[in-house]
Formats: structure tokens, C-alpha cells, sequence
């Protein structure tokens, strides 16, 4: 008897790889597996790897009206030539792209996972329209899934879906963790002093690092006027950088770009396959983000054994517990963030808990394959109740 079919959709191939890297093999034991997205050659990749089917489909993260439009009909044309049982879309533009083809193509089970908001930010008409976006997306979705507490809690306060719709799967997240994959024993003394030396940091400097994409919305121009501040008061620090710059999307400040380059303390490697050694190689992580769903780079440095400085925004403060794991500070406020990176650096005894208290408090709540296992379930469910 041959397997049920399940699509996966997301704008770009990078958000298969990282957000729910494994994920797809694993659902392939299940299920005929279908992944779609944009960026054909770096899907075929990913596809090869993940052992599932693709199916590409040109997708912009741009309102683009016509071009969004042609996506619909392409998907619903495929659909209608597939019939999955399952659509499960990710991110905004995939979620209306995808919602909308599996309507029209009678998929019986159309689910959209919420892993973050960018309308948070947004003002004005654009506000307006993404609104009506979200709406739509949820409209025509049979189940939506936010991957935090904090995001169900907004959906429900903007009556964007009735709350019937809504469920959270486990404690929150997307993927969870690979606890053994990230974990503080991967790299020896050596290795680390090496990637130090290679980066020129010294020995004996403090590293807050950062891992993401280097734009506004992150806190990039907050994080970097907090270090440099905090470099008056003790210059044995040093700011790593782990991520690309995104010019064209949500450019960071030209002064905040130029001291990233001049800066000497300030390390900037661009984008990373493998963030590891990055995380091994540093002591605490700094995320000052505007808006997060359930930061997947939160659980990582805790599952290295980071404390880490985050925003007191959903999905961050869900992780950290403020003086437990790490420090919870207001978005886009750079005093409290340079003080709380302060404290960090000279609190040895808090720092020292932190430390302790981070990776126990990841395996717990957040194991991957106990996440991935929720979600088969969930899917069981549905078919079940068809």
C-alpha cells in the first residue's frame, strides 16, 4: 500500500535546511514526502540529502503580486496532479502561496506552522495588507500551528483565527534540538584555540557572539552600539558575528555596518553551514531580536552550554528565564542591553550558574526527535478524524 503524500512548503530551501533540518527524512519513514520552495538547484540539494521528492516553485519573500498569484495556480496545479492528504506550510509568503493552492485543490488537511510574525513591525498600509495576509492564510488553513505561547497569545488578541484552529506542539519550536549534535563536547581545546587564532580573537577575551541574519529586525544596530559601549569600560571582550547581511530586505545602519568592519573587536564571518565551532569558540550569546516565532539559534547555544542575552519577547522568553539560563532584556533598548552584557562579563558567580543551568534546561524541554514525534502524531490524528 503506498504511502500517504505530505507537502512541505517554504519560501527559500535555506528555511528546510535550518529550521527544520532532518525533519523531512524523518517524516519520509511515513510519508511520500514532497518538498517546495524556490531556488531549484539548492532545493534538488536538499532534496538529495533529505531523501524526499521537490518540486520548485518560484517564490518571492517580497509582496509581489503577480508573481505570487502565478505561484498559486503553479501549486494548485500540482496538487491537483498529487493529491497529498497533507500541506504544511512555513513562513508568510509560503503560508499564503501554499494555503490558498490547497484550498482550491481540496487537500483535506492544510496546516500552516507560525514561526514568527514580521507584521509585528510593520506600520501603516503594510500593516493593513499583511494583516489581511494573515488572515486569509489562516482562512483557508485547517489547522494552524503557532511554535510559541507568546505568538498563540497575539493571533488571538488580533482575531486573526478562532482559537479552535490553534494548537501548539509540545513546549513550542519548530524542529527542537539535536542534544547530541550540539553539545559542548564536539570540539577539543585545541580546535577552539585555533578558530580563536584564525579569527584573531585573544585567548583570554570574554566572546558574546551572535548568530542570525545581520539586519534591523534582529537588533543588529542595538547589539552594536551595546558592545562598542561596553568596550569603553573593558576592552577584553570580543563580538562575533555569525550570519549574512541582508541589504536589499532590512539594511542595519551604514554607521552600524562600518563599525562591524573597522571595529578590531568586532568579528564578522558571514553566513556559516555549520555554527558549531562558532558557539564553542564563545561564552555567552547576545539576541536582541525585535520579533522572534521560537529562535532555533536560542537552543542551539544552550545546548553548547551558553547563557545567553535575549529579548523579553515570546519564543525568547519561553527559553530563558531570566537569571536561570540567561538575562531577559527589553527589544530595541541599548543601555539595558550593553549593562546586561556588563553583568555578564563581571558576575562571575551569576555567569557561572547560567552556564550550569543552560544545556540541562534544553534537553529537557526541547529534544528533537520528541518534537518530530509530536508532529507524526499530530498527523496520525488528523488522518484518523478524516
Amino acid at each position: 500500500m503506498p504511502k500517504p503524500k505530505l507537502v512541505r512548503i517554504t519560501t527559500i530551501p535555506l528555511s528546510l535546511e535550518k529550521l527544520l533540518e532532518g525533519q523531512l527524512a524523518y517524516m519520509q519513514n511515513y510519508y511520500d514526502v514532497i518538498a517546495v520552495s524556490a531556488e531549484k538547484e539548492r532545493l534538488q540539494a536538499l532534496g538529495m540529502a533529505e531523501g524526499v521528492r521537490t518540486k520548485y516553485i518560484e517564490l518571492t519573500r517580497k509582496i509581489t503580486p503577480l508573481k505570487d498569484i502565478s505561484a498559486v495556480y503553479t501549486l494548485y496545479k500540482f496538487l491537483k496532479e498529487e493529491k497529498p492528504e497533507i500541506v504544511h506550510s512555513h513562513t508568510p509568503k509560503a503560508g499564503i502561496v501554499g494555503m490558498l493552492a490547497a484550498y482550491f485543490a481540496r487537500v483535506p488537511h492544510r496546516l500552516h506552522t507560525v514561526a514568527g510574525l514580521p507584521l509585528m513591525e510593520a506600520t501603516g498600509l503594510k500593516r493593513t495588507i499583511l494583516n489581511f495576509v494573515e488572515k486569509l492564510t489562516y482562512s483557508c488553513a485547517t489547522k494552524v500551528y503557532p511554535n510559541s505561547k507568546g505568538l498563540k497569545d497575539f493571533i488571538v488578541s488580533e482575531n486573526f483565527t478562532k482559537l479552535s484552529k490553534l494548537k501548539i506542539i509540545g513546549q513550542g519550536s519548530s524542529n527542537g534540538i539535536d542534544t547530541t549534535y550540539f553539545s559542548n563536547g564536539q570540539f577539543t581545546e585545541m580546535q577552539i584555540l585555533q578558530k580563536k587564532n584564525e579569527l584573531d580573537i585573544p585567548e583570554s577575551d570574554f566572546v558574546f557572539v551572535f548568530v542570525g541574519r545581520l539586519v534591523k529586525d534582529k537588533g543588529i544596530n542595538e547589539l552594536v552600539e551595546a558592545f562598542v559601549s561596553l568596550q569603553l569600560l573593558k576592552s577584553d571582550c570580543t563580538l562575533l558575528l555569525v550570519g549574512p547581511f541582508e541589504d536589499a530586505l532590512d539594511p542595519v545602519l551604514p554607521k552600524t555596518k562600518q563599525c562591524i568592519e573597522e571595529h578590531p573587536k568586532i568579528k564578522a564571518v558571514g553566513f556559516q553551514q555549520d555554527v558549531r565551532l562558532f558557539f564553542a569558540t564563545s561564552d555567552a550569546l547576545v539576541f536582541p531580536s525585535y520579533r522572534e516565532g521560537f529562535p532555533n539559534v536560542v537552543l542551539q547555544a544552550g545546548a553548547m552550554g551558553l547563557p545567553a542575552i535575549v529579548t523579553d519577547i515570546n519564543g525568547c522568553n519561553e527559553i530563558i528565564t531570566n537569571g536561570e539560563n540567561g538575562l531577559l532584556v527589553s527589544a530595541k533598548e541599548t543601555t539595558s542591553l550593553s549593562k546586561s552584557m556588563h553583568r555578564v562579563l563581571t558576575d562571575q558567580k551569576l555567569f557561572e550558574t547560567m552556564k550550569i543551568n543552560a544545556r540541562s534546561i534544553i534537553t529537557k524541554r526541547y529534544e528533537r526527535k520528541e518534537i518530530w514525534q509530536l508532529l507524526l502524531e499530530e498527523y496520525e490524528t488528523l488522518e484518523t478524524n478524516t
